[in-house]
């Protein structure tokens, strides 16, 4: 079952809500269309791991990193990535370690390069609000999902 986020304030409370779950480790891929929410979402993980400045989407630099504490965090945005291949000219591997946070918007820009994800959260506009679909990959990301308040208990898995 899909979760419906009525507004920005809750689509930022669900994204603080991801973002103690994944205890600042793990790959997520935001998917959806322009609008969708993926930045916003992308606030509220930051949040939750002690960020509290302004979030922009990293469209024209690729990645914008985040050191908040024990944490790291890496955003990334993908839409104008004009190969896969640019991300190992740019690091992005040691970006994707299994010891810190990558949240990724466009991942389909780095298919065929990027490692699978521990979640996917597909989102969609919807009237009012936005609605995500998550979708788990690996044990983090069900054991993520599992742990999540269970307001927000009706997610779809997918192994």
């Amino acid at each position: 079952m899909p979760i419906l986020l009525q507004d920005e304030a809750a689509q930022v409370a669900f994204g603080e809500s991801l973002g103690h779950a994944l205890a600042g480790r793990g790959q997520i891929h935001l998917i959806g269309e322009l609008g969708a929410g993926k930045t916003t979402l992308t606030r509220g993980i930051l949040r939750a791991h002690g960020h509290a400045g302004a979030v922009k989407s990293p469209t024209y630099t690729l990645v914008e990193p985040y050191e908040l504490g024990r944490y790291r965090v890496y955003h990334f945005d993908l839409y104008r990535l004009g190969d896969p291949e640019e991300l190992e000219f740019m690091g992005a591997r040691d970006m994707l370690d299994d010891s810190v946070l990558s949240v990724i918007e466009w991942p389909s820009r780095g298919a065929g390069w990027l490692p699978r994800p521990d979640l996917e959260l597909h989102l969609s506009l919807v009237e009012s609000g936005r609605r995500v679909a998550a979708v788990a990959h690996t044990q983090h990301g069900r054991d993520v999902l599992a742990s999540l308040p269970a307001a927000l208990s009706d997610k779809e898995e997918a192994c």
